[in-house]
């Protein structure tokens, strides 16, 4: 299954609803496209959705990295929501949990853009 990127705008967040595998090739260049035309673009606030994500390889994981570093380097963030049981404990397991800011529900993702809220990770 290839990786498909649907990105909306939510209250100034741009939320990219990631679809399929972030795996070496299509997958994490699609990603890696897809953040860099939006930082580009000014969009600082980026939150992605990995509901449907049901693999993450090691280059997917560089991937979300320099998603990471872009954004903040442009001054922005970017952060996780809804994360799938395996890649929720792929990111324990490389502690990169303790990098992005994880939330469980979308809205307060949104919210936590706008206030600067900490919310305690799942």
């Amino acid at each position: 299954m290839s990786l498909k990127l649907t990105v909306t705008e939510t209250e100034g967040v741009s939320v990219v609803e990631v679809v399929g595998r972030i795996t070496l090739g299509e997958g994490s260049s699609a990603l890696r496209d897809t953040v860099r035309e939006l930082a580009k673009n000014g969009k600082k606030n980026i939150l992605l959705n990995l509901a449907k994500v049901d693999h993450i390889d090691s280059s997917g994981m560089g991937e979300l990295i320099s998603a990471f570093v872009t954004v903040t380097n442009q001054g922005g963030q970017i952060k996780l929501v809804n994360l799938t049981r395996k890649v929720h404990d792929l990111l324990q397991i490389t502690k990169l949990y303790t990098v992005f800011e994880v939330f469980d529900s979308e809205a307060t993702a949104i919210r936590s853009f706008k206030f600067g809220e900490s919310v305690a990770r799942a």
